[in-house]
């Protein structure tokens, strides 16, 4: 699966705002189960194990370095990105979204949907296998638009 940008989030980047304006104040969710087809899916039926916030504290959004280089850009550097496993399982997929997406269907809501894998993935973990109640650190995120 290659990264998947939400109709909302696409339409918002054309007109209203950049990715990064639009995502600041996001948060990241991790999941297991079959992958959605698209970012504008619904996801309520999954299994969320994990949302990641900055510093772990449950209210902390995250946000994106000020400055892109090669049409890439990152998770602020400074941020501890990391959330604690609400449950044990294999984690799928990940979304950005603000947070108060309610996970359903959506052409509105602002969201990135991508993979989770061990390498090659939009997402690269140590372990998709999450434990109940440990540590998740998110220690690299990027983000890039594609090339001509």
């Amino acid at each position: 699966m290659a990264l998947k940008l939400s109709t909302g989030l696409r339409n918002n980047m054309l007109v209203t705002a950049p990715f990064k304006g639009s995502m600041d104040t996001c948060v990241m969710k991790l999941y297991a189960d079959a992958v959605p087809v698209s970012a504008d899916s619904d996801c309520t039926a999954n299994t969320l194990l994990c949302t990641i916030y900055n510093g772990n504290d449950g209210v902390t959004t995250l946000s994106f370095a000020t400055t892109a280089l090669g049409g890439e850009v990152t998770k602020t550097i400074s941020e501890s990105w990391a959330g604690t496993n609400a449950l044990s399982g294999t984690a799928t997929f990940y979304r950005l979204e603000l947070a108060a997406d309610d996970q359903t269907l959506s052409t509105t809501q602002l969201r990135v949907q991508g993979n989770i894998g061990t390498s090659g993935a939009e997402l690269n973990l140590t372990s998709t296998a999450l434990t109940l109640n440990s540590t998740q650190n998110i220690d690299y995120y990027s983000i890039a638009l594609p090339t001509l």
